[in-house]
């Protein structure tokens, strides 16, 4: 468990008052990195909790950021009392059901919160949980910039955006990296070796041909847990831990990181019903959920890649929902930018300083 000094830390950083806005909610998850927000009145008293899962069904199912964490919020959560022990705190966390729960707010008798207690406070890292980053690209649009680097080298900021990308997994507690290289992929080997430099142990696949974004998971060491498959030209500041929790909570064999996209009308739009007019909207927004070049698997998942073959992820999720196995949105709230072309490249050294990683 931790220090007295580091949970009262803890809970400034968890505990906000029932009417903060969504768009401050996530300022806070993002920053406190618990996943949680504790909603309570003035001394203390809870009032509900509000999770970054509850954040994302909200944006799923349509809703505003305008509104407060107290509209959205679980009125009746799980809690503990102080001085339970360990076993006690996980059997009340749920480990062995499906209805699991990351976190436990502590209250007094009366219902004042004292404490908060992760899961990750009670038990070691998922060592199982491994990523893969997908780094055969030509960058052909960042040319000639990418002439003689591959793009996941190109410096963001004081570093190469991939030192970056692997900064954020090995936050997440994964430790295994397994890499796809293609165009250039000596440069990439030589700059992180065997991994040991940068927090983790690293493993390349370096295909003959380009295998599409998925085919090839087929050529690595088959997984024993749930793995992440991550674009290797993203530039993001989403918590992968809670894309895990997501995905667990969720029961998918595939969660699939989206992100909203908005696409403004520049016209007035007319709605006919016949020759009849129904309606006149001045420029309407349409929004719209994007890949994110960000997918959670399990293991289960590889055996519908074919083998030897071009199969994108893409493909692969076409074929998993044909098969009738459940494959979940994931959103992504957090700083995301796809480093694609020239003007991203140069916003994302301007927004680097946003990206905690």
């Amino acid at each position: 468990m931790i220090s007295d000094d580091r949970m009262e830390q803890r809970l400034k950083d968890a505990v906000v008052a029932p009417g903060t806005p969504l768009t401050e909610a996530l300022k806070r998850l993002d920053a406190n990195g618990m996943g949680v927000l504790l909603l309570a009145n003035a001394d203390r008293r809870l009032i509900g909790i509000i999770t970054d899962g509850d954040v994302r069904r909200h944006i799923l199912a349509g809703g505003s950021l305008a509104v407060s964490c107290e509209s959205i919020a679980s009125r009746h959560p799980r809690v503990a009392n102080r001085g339970m022990t360990t076993s006690e705190l996980l059997d009340l966390m749920g480990g062995s059901r499906d209805d699991t729960v990351d976190h436990l707010p502590v209250l007094t008798d009366d219902g004042i919160v004292v404490g908060l207690v992760l899961r990750r406070d009670l038990v070691a890292a998922d060592d199982t949980f491994t990523a893969v980053i997908m780094a055969g690209g030509y960058g052909k649009r960042l040319m000639p910039l990418t002439t003689d680097i591959p793009k996941p080298l190109l410096p963001v900021g004081d570093r190469p955006l991939m030192e970056r990308t692997i900064e954020r997994l090995r936050r997440a507690g994964i430790r295994r990296v397994n890499v796809a290289t293609h165009y250039l992929s000596d440069k990439i080997t030589d700059h992180f070796g065997d991994g040991r430099e940068f927090g983790v142990e690293m493993r390349y696949v370096t295909e003959d041909r380009p295998l599409g974004t998925a085919g090839a998971l087929r050529l690595m060491e088959a997984p024993t847990g749930p793995f992440l498959v991550v674009n290797g030209d993203i530039l993001t500041g989403v918590n992968y831990q809670d894309m895990l929790a997501y995905h667990r909570e969720n029961g998918a064999i595939a969660t699939v990181g989206v992100r909203k996209y908005d696409v403004e009308v520049p016209y007035g739009v007319i709605d006919c019903s016949g020759v009849a007019v129904s309606a006149l909207r001045e420029k309407p927004v349409q929004q719209f959920l994007v890949n994110a070049g960000m997918y959670l698997l399990d293991p289960a998942a590889v055996a519908y890649i074919p083998v030897d073959e071009r199969f994108d992820m893409t493909d692969l999720i076409q074929r998993l929902l044909a098969e009738g196995r459940k494959v979940v949105a994931f959103p992504v709230v957090e700083y995301w930018l796809d480093i694609g072309k020239p003007a991203d490249y140069e916003r994302a050294q301007q927004d680097v300083l946003q990206v905690r990683a």
